[in-house]
């Protein structure tokens, strides 16, 4: 299955919606759309899973890896309305103990520190 992304501005974020399954042959994808968020100066990246059923380890390694690429840059990437089946792989890794994990976007965006600042404000 595809992955289709979507960008659009948060409350002092940048939301990419994720839709489809995050696995082997789509995690490059989206690690490259984060990448490309970073490299543009987000400060703040809530990534909402609640279109996405499937995750594995490739996923997962792309979550992380951008996580920390975020997190050296000084930004913060978020996860919102992240799926019950998606949300047991993160708790098994414990990289729920790490990324934030929110019930949905507004949650999310009401966390973003005041320091942060979407693009362009």
């Amino acid at each position: 299955m595809d992955l289709l992304l979507s960008v659009r501005p948060g409350r002092g974020c940048t939301v990419l919606e994720a839709r489809g399954e995050l696995d082997m042959a789509t995690s490059p994808q989206l690690r490259e759309s984060l990448q490309r968020l970073a490299d543009a100066g987000d400060q703040h990246v809530v990534l909402d899973l609640a279109g996405v059923g499937f995750m594995d380890s490739s996923g997962l390694g792309a979550l992380v890896v951008m996580f920390k690429a975020m997190r050296d840059v000084g930004g913060r990437l978020s996860l919102a309305a992240v799926r019950p089946a998606v949300h047991s792989v993160l708790t098994v890794t414990s990289v729920d103990r790490v990324i934030p994990v929110y019930d949905s976007v507004q949650a999310a965006e009401a966390d973003v520190p005041s320091t942060d600042r979407a693009p362009g404000q």
